[in-house]
């Protein structure tokens, strides 16, 4: 019995065309070969859903097929002599892309340069650098086209076709039923190799120049961020201009700050009697000095915000914050004099004349009365 192609995609005999693709990249996927290695059955399923696809999915050969049934189209072009007939990669590259793995009859090599017009490169600066920008001299090297051969890496300024691929650049790989597509290792995917290369850059089509610009790095800039210099990267054959010249700012790190975006972080480290009294500490800030005026009783970890005291915004202007968090320090020797001072202190909050019996909960209650008040 003839199997009807309209089955074979699960589809009804009425279905439109974006149906039949969806139909198609279903059963195709659940069919493919990749999926269902050594499964001949899976293999030969996978031919009916392309010749079903291949019919289907042609308005004239559809037409053929409703009224006349497989037998109408034994004598039109392309049909089915064999699994042959099928190109793969037409019927996947429009599903799934370039990529997936299949060749097309009807892809066509582009010409591929032999280098890319713009270029990147990176540069290291200091932490205050990056905060209150610089002017840096960077040296780096970009390629231009031989003017010996132009460009082509050839001394007669000619270019043979691969003998390898025909000119295609890609070679076609025999797997089970399928030919996979490869790029052609002989000629680099060119389609064309050279037999008598350029004496001057032996073959290479470029040279590569030496150059220095000295950059203007602007105030606030942030690691990982690029500065685009126009004009000042590779130059190509029948190019006006060379191209553009991306750098990408690497900011060091620095032993007393910590940045996040804008903002400036520190851990300052405060004597235990500065934090209980609510002193006035100095600490340091990208700009300098600044006073810090703790609240009585500071506590151990506690963050305080010095308002525009951070980076400034390379986009807007608008300072950052500078977010100090205290680490309050306790001292490990004492002399007798200080341990004595410290035991009045203790007697007076009336810790030493507490009976040995007392309970602990009444004792906490009353240290976190020092707290509260």
């Amino acid at each position: 019995m003839e199997l009807n192609y309209y089955e074979i995609l699960e589809i009804s005999q009425n279905s439109d065309k974006d149906t039949i693709k969806k139909a198609y990249r279903k059963m195709a996927l659940k069919y493919h070969p990749d999926r269902n290695q050594g499964d001949k059955e899976a293999e030969e399923k996978f031919k009916l859903v392309n010749e079903a696809y291949e019919v289907l999915s042609n308005d004239e050969k559809r037409s053929i097929y409703d009224r006349y049934g497989k037998d109408g189209l034994k004598g039109q072009a392309g049909g089915f002599g064999g699994f042959g007939d099928i190109d793969l990669g037409d019927i996947f590259s429009s599903f799934f892309g370039e990529g997936f793995g299949f060749g097309s009859s009807s892809q066509r090599r582009e010409k591929k340069e032999k280098y890319p017009r713009d270029l990147k490169i990176a540069t290291k600066i200091t932490f205050k650098e990056a905060v209150f920008g610089c002017k840096k001299k960077i040296d780096f090297r970009y390629k231009t086209f031989c003017k010996s051969c132009n460009g082509s890496g050839s001394e007669n300024g000619k270019e043979d076709i691969c003998s390898y691929c025909g000119g295609k650049g890609q070679v076609g790989v025999r797997q089970g039923f399928m030919t996979l597509v490869q790029t052609c290792n002989h000629c680099h995917g060119n389609g064309k190799v050279i037999k008598d290369k350029c004496k001057t850059c032996h073959g290479n089509g470029y040279e590569e120049i030496k150059d220095q610009i000295e950059l203007d790095i602007p105030e606030g800039i942030d690691n990982e961020m690029s500065l685009r210099v126009q004009n000042k990267a590779n130059e190509l054959p029948n190019s006006s201009q060379r191209g553009d010249l991306y750098i990408k700012i690497i900011v060091e790190d620095d032993e007393r700050f910590i940045r996040h975006e804008d903002d400036i972080y520190t851990i300052v480290p405060v004597f235990f009697t500065q934090a209980a009294l609510g002193k006035t500490i100095k600490i340091s800030t990208i700009r300098g000095e600044a006073d810090l005026k703790l609240p009585v009783g500071a506590k151990d970890k506690q963050k305080f915000e010095l308002a525009n005291e951070g980076v400034k915004n390379i986009h807007t202007g608008k300072l950052g914050s500078h977010i100090v968090q205290i680490d309050i320090k306790f001292p490990k020797n004492l002399n007798e004099e200080q341990k004595n001072l410290l035991l009045q202190l203790e007697k007076s909050f009336g810790i030493a004349d507490e009976e040995a019996f007392i309970e602990q909960e009444s004792l906490f209650d009353k240290i976190k009365s020092w707290f509260s008040h």
